[in-house]
């Protein structure tokens, strides 16, 4: 065995208990998201309604940082602006929180999301296409329908349910 060959070995058997031990010791690279975590976010999810003129939609938003930031605003009044033909979109009195947000998602029909390039909300009552910056902070369950309306729309969100 040569001086090169055996420097190798050992140097392999080292970095290989370096990374065993940063493994065990949960410093190692993430392993992907299980559906118990998932599910875990949904069991933080806090339920919020968005009262336009007579109709109420209410929505599910997940638990993360810009959501968080998000609910403690509320409750809020605001003004949605046609956006695109697309969404619904409003400025916030103040940016919110972007702490271990994804660097952009892919918006689809109810999604409520951040744009923190513009630091604004915006409703999605159609598809659109990836958008760097957008963080979805969560979804309409219901009475999309009203946010469908051409023009803009005054509203009122107030968080209605917080799951323990």
């Amino acid at each position: 065995m040569t001086g090169s060959t055996l420097f190798t070995l050992i140097l392999g058997a080292l970095l290989s208990g370096i990374v065993s031990s940063a493994h065990a010791e949960g410093r190692g690279p993430s392993a992907p998201a299980t559906s118990q975590d998932a599910s875990a976010q949904r069991t933080n999810a806090m339920k919020i309604s968005i009262k336009i003129q007579d109709k109420v939609v209410t929505a599910t938003l997940m638990d993360n940082a810009t959501s968080r930031d998000f609910v403690s605003l509320l409750p809020m009044d605001l003004t949605l602006e046609d956006y695109a033909a697309t969404e619904k979109i409003s400025n916030l009195p103040r940016r919110l929180s972007t702490e271990g947000a994804p660097p952009g998602s892919d918006p689809s029909l109810g999604d409520i999301a951040y744009y923190a390039p513009w630091g604004n909300l915006a409703i999605f009552y159609k598809d659109f296409r990836h958008s760097s910056g957008l963080i979805k902070l969560g979804k309409i369950d219901s009475g999309i329908e009203a946010l469908k309306a051409t023009g803009s729309a005054k509203v009122t969100i107030e968080l209605i349910d917080k799951s323990q």
